[in-house]
């Protein structure tokens, strides 16, 4: 467990209640508010089963509902009195370990634990105020850490009457409508250490079946208080709920727990709770923690095709599967998933077609079982172009790529030799499709009008077969892309219905044209009289072909001047225009393209960063991990050279090793797999140790001569990776 589970052990569940059970403590009167209920096991387990109305979402969103929710609130319940305050408490904690005597400690854990109201008497920064609204949750933050701090440095019984109390309140609290108190109590049991310990989570299960279960409306404000939780804490409430859903997969003792047919709601809770806390992440910009933090690696172990297929059966139905919730599923199993999906794709195509053939009496080709491009070097971008717009039906085959004039047989190197030329081409700035943005370091549409945006969705095709492919391209598009790419995932039936269209923000053009997004955000926080000073109207000018184009971004925006008053809607309209409506139809092109190829449901389950890996690979570089996976031919992993070459390159700087990959490999990203993905082969070369290192970009492989001495090695290798553009094609 975390927090020091390891060293505070409880006894299985039903021992613990044995003991509370024998223990029998009298605190104050049987009929008191505060009196502990001790249930026995069975009723533990037989609470009520989750409601049949809590919707499972494939995303849960909260922007969809109001601010304030106007749903009936119940009345609260007056709150008993207490008045300790931390430091009363740390008082008596230090008092507790300096005596022995923990007494009074015991008695603050067991009073306030023991139900709802008692959790908020202790907690809740002013009893007086209701406190419903969705910014402020009315915990005191602080006492409840330092409260949950100090519970796992205390003896064991009164560990065990907080989780006695618990019980209790759980028990006591499962009928009627919940008020904000008994939110709040929620929510701060939720961070109770001890459910880290697997003998809590009989427990830990049934709270958070209860949180679950609730209406929208509460999951509403439970998502927005905990988008207050500190870094550490929020990190630490993701990595309890991940640890419970593996450990109930995957159990180390399985006796622990209940058979898993009894309590088959267990995962489906705390996945639910989960998605309040991804909720929560993504309303914070930027997030509390990294989206990949949700990821549970436990789950690529499991059979996901199966969860895939049981979603696409039911879809977002009451049948649980964690593609309903795809922030689980980390990027590796999402591509295992892509990659089964196309296989199954592709032989359904191939198959029909080779049906086709027989039913017409026809003899079969293996050909037809591919997507056989046939390309000119010399006419490569036109050549590609007519034959993906001539085997239109046929890009969902396993692509096969052919150079006329050229013995070579396809056996991978051909087809990524093929998407490295195109895209170098595509994207060379005499070709006029794409501006490279030096600021940046990226490429964006141009937005130059013509007659035929075809080449776009060649563009768009072209990364569609590489996911399909599983080909990593060397392309630089802006984060803000594949948020377009996925906007909508599914392509419409309404061919009216207007795709590739996104929420854009003065961030996502930082992103692509730093300068102007700066110039953007002086003009926001400019103090001075804008209409005076900028004298700019809602009309923007773009320069095609040496001709100065007027545009407005609003109707007869150039009679509208900007003002301090308007300058926030100019500002989005200008950014919106830009990065939406100026290029419209180019991207509504490459968004078709792409979608011809990859158009799936396992689409649905990605983050436009998901994409963007899927298609380029991962910026983080981890050589050590290549130097375990390097396979060697004519060397010995022992001999000087290797030796030297890897004592080189473990120095190099994060520059230079980037510019060794993408010497070797043709991109400067790792593949989704990680470095191991990538094949990587070092072979000798009988050639004078003059000579500088080649590289074949096709198959990943690098051509080292027998240096005689690290610093020869180095001196050569750095020379070799820095003056590396071109392609040695014979």
């Amino acid at each position: 467990g975390l927090e020091r589970g390891a060293k505070n052990q409880f006894s299985t569940f039903s021992n613990f209640i044995t003991t509370i059970n024998q223990k029998k403590e009298g605190i104050g009167n049987r009929n008191s508010p505060t009196q502990l209920v001790i249930p026995n096991i069975k009723n533990v387990r037989d609470l009520p089963p989750i409601c049949l109305d809590v919707r499972q979402k494939q995303r849960i969103s909260v922007d969809t509902l109001p601010q304030e929710l106007k749903a009936p609130i119940p009345p609260e319940p007056s709150l008993p009195i207490r008045t300790k305050t931390v430091k009363d408490f740390q008082d008596d904690v230090e008092k507790a370990k300096s005596s022995g005597d923990w007494k009074a400690v015991h008695d603050f854990y067991s009073t306030t634990f023991d139900s709802f109201l008692e959790i908020n008497a202790a907690f809740k920064k002013d009893t007086n105020s209701p406190f419903n609204t969705i910014e402020d949750s009315g915990i005191n933050a602080k006492f409840v850490n330092v409260v949950y701090d100090a519970l796992l440095n205390t003896p064991q019984d009164v560990q065990k009457s907080v989780l006695k109390g618990i019980i209790n309140g759980l028990l006591q609290e499962w009928k009627g409508p919940r008020t904000k108190d008994d939110l709040r109590a929620y929510c701060i049991l939720l961070q109770n250490p001890q459910f880290s310990n697997t003998s809590t989570y009989v427990i830990y299960a049934h709270l958070l079946r209860q949180i679950a279960a609730l209406t929208e409306a509460d999951h509403h404000f439970l998502v927005h208080w905990s988008k207050k939780i500190s870094q550490r804490r929020f990190k630490q409430l993701v990595d309890r709920l991940l640890q419970f859903i593996s450990l109930r997969l995957f159990p180390a003792k399985p006796e622990e727990f209940p058979p898993m047919v009894k309590c088959t709601w267990w995962i489906p809770s705390a996945t639910k709770v989960l998605a309040l806390f991804n909720a929560a992440n993504s309303l914070i910009s930027p997030p509390i923690i990294s989206y990949t933090d949700f990821y549970n690696s436990t789950l690529d172990h499991i059979d996901l095709m199966e969860e895939y297929h049981n979603w696409q059966c039911y879809g977002n139905s009451h049948r649980f599967s964690f593609c309903q919730y795809p922030f689980i599923i980390s990027i590796a199993a999402k591509k295992v998933i892509i990659q089964r999906d196309s296989e199954q794709q592709m032989i359904s195509i191939a198959r029909q077609s080779l049906v086709d053939k027989v039913s017409r009496r026809q003899k079969p080709d293996m050909n037809m079982l591919f997507l056989n491009v046939k390309v000119r070097r010399t006419h490569l971008v036109s050549d590609s172009l007519d034959e993906l717009a001539r085997k239109r039906a046929d890009l969902k085959k396993k692509l096969k790529v052919t150079f006329v004039g050229e013995a070579g047989l396809d056996m991978g190197g051909l087809t990524k030799e093929w998407f490295l030329l195109l895209i170098r081409q595509i994207f060379h700035p005499d070709y006029g499709m794409f501006t490279y943005h030096k600021d940046s370091h990226c490429h964006w549409f141009s937005s130059f009008k013509c007659d035929n945006y075809s080449e776009f969705r060649l563009v768009g095709a072209l990364m569609g077969l590489a996911v399909y492919n599983s080909i990593t391209l060397d392309i630089r598009f802006p984060p803000c892309c594949y948020k377009k790419l996925l906007s909508p995932p599914i392509v419409p039936c309404d061919h009216n219905t207007l795709v590739g269209i996104c929420d854009v923000v003065l961030d996502d053009l930082f992103q692509i044209m730093p300068e102007l997004a700066h110039g953007l955000s002086e003009l926001l926080s400019y103090e001075g009289n804008v209409e005076e000073d900028f004298y700019s109207t809602f009309q923007v000018f773009q320069e095609e072909f040496g001709v100065i184009k007027s545009y407005n971004l609003k109707p007869n925006g150039d009679k509208i001047p900007v003002t301090n008053q308007n300058r926030k809607e100019y500002v989005q309209l200008y950014v919106d225009f830009l990065l939406n409506k100026s290029i419209y139809k180019q991207f509504a092109a490459f968004y078709y393209g792409f979608h011809s190829v990859c158009a799936s449901y396992a689409l649905l389950l990605l983050r436009p960063e998901e994409v963007e890996i899927l298609v380029c690979g991962s910026p983080e570089l981890d050589m050590s991990a290549l130097q375990r996976s390097t396979q060697y031919e004519g060397y010995q992993k022992t001999d000087l050279t290797i030796r030297y070459f890897w004592d080189v390159v473990l120095g190099f700087s994060l520059d230079l090793q980037k510019k060794l990959l993408h010497f070797a490999t043709g991109s400067d990203r790792v593949p989704v797999g990680g470095m191991a993905d990538l094949n990587f082969k070092i072979s000798k070369t009988e050639t004078s140790t003059n000579w500088l290192p080649v590289a074949h970009t096709c198959f990943n492989q690098l051509c080292l001569p027998p240096y005689k001495n690290k610093k020869e090695l180095k001196q050569k290798l750095i020379i070799g990776i820095s003056n590396a553009e071109g392609f040695g094609l014979e």
